[in-house]
């Protein structure tokens, strides 16, 4: 059986932003004979990469940093050098007739919420594998045992130093309690898909605390007044 080629182009440099602050970036350009990846990252985050399905440059940023923009053009580019990697490639297969591929399955899914939860209020859940090889992986989404297509999206896979890769997906959700939701990850390394579940769940605040300090002052107060009674009785007395 013709097994797929894979090659991967690992660019990377050290920005001195001062002085007192180094920067690292560095860019990958993969590609095999029926996908291929182009991406940049900043200091490990992922910062650009191009969709080369619907043709356009995403910028995979979170709210929270200043957002970095690329320069015009740079999808076209990157569509430029997945044709040289391509061109490469085909001249490494003349010379490589069937080259092994070594398989290295992923981590068991890590499966958490973006943001604190609160009923009804809109939330995203993330669902995050590492440490495979090739790439990637397949991400699949439930809700209370049904397949979950909407709002879900996955990013492209992530390079490592150790030549694996991570890859995360999202899914938007609207918490409700309860409601019982899984991310399913297949990968050629697997005999059967990897699956974390996650359910529903609001933490209640605890009541014991006030409830004990709120006795314990109440019982205190109760003291002082016998003592004050007390008190004033022996003063009339004398």
């Amino acid at each position: 059986m013709k097994m797929m080629m894979m090659m991967v182009l690992f660019l990377s440099c050290v920005l001195c932003v001062s002085a007192d602050s180094r920067h690292q970036d560095f860019r990958i350009n993969g590609c095999s004979d029926v996908d291929g990846e182009y991406m940049y990252a900043l200091d490990g985050e992922e910062t650009w990469y191009a969709d080369f399905i619907n043709k356009r440059g995403v910028e995979p940023q979170p709210d929270f940093i200043d957002h970095m923009t690329m320069q015009e053009g740079a999808y076209q580019f990157a569509e430029a050098e997945q044709q040289v990697c391509r061109g490469n490639l085909k001249a490494i297969s003349g010379y490589l007739k069937n080259p092994p591929v070594k398989l290295n399955a992923p981590s068991s899914p890590m499966m958490y919420p973006r943001d604190e939860v609160e009923l009804g209020e809109e939330n995203h859940l993330i669902c995050h594998v590492s440490g495979f090889y090739p790439a990637p992986v397949t991400f699949y989404w439930t809700k209370n045992g049904e397949n979950v297509t909407q709002g879900a999206s996955s990013n492209v896979p992530f390079f490592s130093r150790d030549g694996s890769f991570s890859q995360f997906s999202r899914l938007q959700f609207l918490p409700q309690l309860g409601d019982m939701y899984s991310c399913s990850v297949s990968h050629r390394a697997l005999d059967q898909s990897l699956t974390r579940i996650w359910e529903v769940e609001v933490q209640q605040p605890s009541v014991g605390p006030a409830v004990f300090c709120g006795l314990g002052l109440t019982v205190g107060l109760i003291g002082v007044a016998v003592g004050t009674f007390f008190l004033i009785k022996g003063n009339e007395c004398s």
